[in-house]
């Protein structure tokens, strides 16, 4: 009877793990998250094309699992299709996914095509022939909590078989060992405190990471306006990013150099400034605020000073939003000039977004992945010239691309001094 309980609790656990994972389905949404929206909108063309739709526009889904896995070796093909999304795009070559499977990539896709943009709240009762969303997680909460107490039901069934059993054969019944001092169970709810303390560790406490981090600014500085609306290069404020460590917060000067003439925001019509919590900014009065802080006067068209000549200006206290532990080394003109990574691909679409937040969590994990997934950009790149060994390999046809980890990318050094 021992036996038949224990193969029945092996029975059951194995029946939930195989539910489990049968409908552990990919994750559209947080594929696409992870990996896709630095660079691509569902519905709109950005750093790269709209995803929506993409499986009915490329020549095969087989091409689509080759491009996704290695945009690279396709172009270097000869492939057309592919040579056109290259030429499109500024030559920008799509970074390689190796590590998504092909029902992942068949996820993401899924979750582009029915993506719809939000829209205002629908009446209660949701809208007129939408089905409602189906969510079966009770549902498998209320099977596994029944299946739970069968086995209990049915392990202290058999403990009071084997007592009867004992007594009608005149053998002794050993006794019942109390739940609290039953070592398996103390083993079980230790290792259960402990995965659930690690799991709190890595993931509740972020080691001071701060994704979606969204701070409130002296000055509401609207980055859709100026680099997405306007048009404004990055590099233009952030000057550093191409030739040092930092990218560089931008003085008051730089701002100065347009708003001496540009005095007031005629753009509300168009595009209405509003905080995340929807309270509207006026943004005529945040022009204001730079006048300030930079010390001008617009009636009269000039800096205003002191009895010294010296300009009554004062430094903006932006407020910092991206921030790397002390001990970790970032270059940016590594990575944007050697590299060629677009800015987009760690702030995502800064362009689109009016207050900026964190856009990645900016873990090791996260830039490992992308040192293992990102192929260099060998050609017409001097930077790379020294590595002649991949360049004969590649011309060769030895080796289709050059990763990050293939040039020392994951050495521990690089990133730790």
């Amino acid at each position: 009877m021992a036996k038949d309980i224990k193969g029945f609790i092996l029975l059951a656990v194995f029946l939930l793990t195989s539910t489990y994972f049968s409908y552990a389905a990919p994750d559209g949404k947080a594929l696409f998250q992870a990996n896709c929206a630095a660079c691509h909108n569902p519905i709109k063309d950005a750093t790269g094309p709209a995803l929506k739709g993409a499986d009915s526009r490329v020549p095969s889904k087989e091409w689509l699992y080759k491009w996704v896995k290695n945009s690279a070796a396709v172009i270097a093909s000869g492939d057309k299709y592919a040579n056109e999304i290259y030429n499109k795009y500024n030559k920008t070559a799509m970074t390689g996914f190796a590590n998504l499977k092909d029902d992942e990539i068949d996820a993401i896709i899924k979750y582009a095509n029915d993506y719809a943009p939000p829209t205002a709240a629908a009446p209660a009762g949701g809208a007129a022939g939408a089905p409602a969303p189906s969510d079966n997680t009770l549902l498998y909460t209320i099977l596994t909590i029944v299946l739970l107490i069968s086995i209990l039901i049915l392990t202290q069934v058999n403990k009071v078989l084997s007592r009867a059993a004992n007594v009608k054969a005149g053998l002794p019944s050993p006794r019942d060992v109390p739940f609290f001092r039953n070592k398996v169970v103390i083993a079980v709810i230790a290792t259960m405190i402990i995965v659930s303390f690690g799991v709190w560790l890595t993931n509740a406490s972020e080691f001071g990471r701060q994704k979606n981090y969204m701070p409130k600014q002296p000055i509401y500085y609207s980055h859709k306006v100026h680099a997405g609306i306007n048009q404004i290069n990055c590099l233009y404020c952030h000057a550093g990013a191409e030739k040092s460590r930092h990218a560089m917060i931008p003085s008051t000067n730089v701002c100065m150099n347009c708003h001496k003439q540009i005095n007031e925001y005629t753009g509300a019509a168009t595009h209405p400034l509003t905080t995340l919590e929807g309270k509207s900014i006026d943004g005529t009065a945040e022009i204001k605020k730079l006048y300030e802080y930079a010390g001008w006067d617009p009636a009269k068209k000039d800096y205003i000073r002191n009895a010294k000549g010296e300009i009554k200006a004062t430094p903006v206290e932006w407020v910092k939003i991206h921030n790397l532990p002390d001990h970790v080394y970032f270059n940016h003109s590594l990575h944007v000039v050697s590299g060629k990574v677009a800015c987009q691909r760690c702030h995502g679409n800064i362009e689109q977004m009016d207050e900026v937040f964190q856009f990645a969590d900016l873990s090791m994990g996260w830039c490992i992945n992308c040192h293992r997934n990102t192929n260099v950009q060998f050609a017409d790149n001097n930077y790379y010239s020294i590595f002649q060994k991949y360049h004969d390999e590649i011309k060769s046809g030895k080796r289709q691309d050059v990763k990050v980890s293939d040039i020392g990318g994951l050495e521990c050094q690089r990133c730790h001094y």
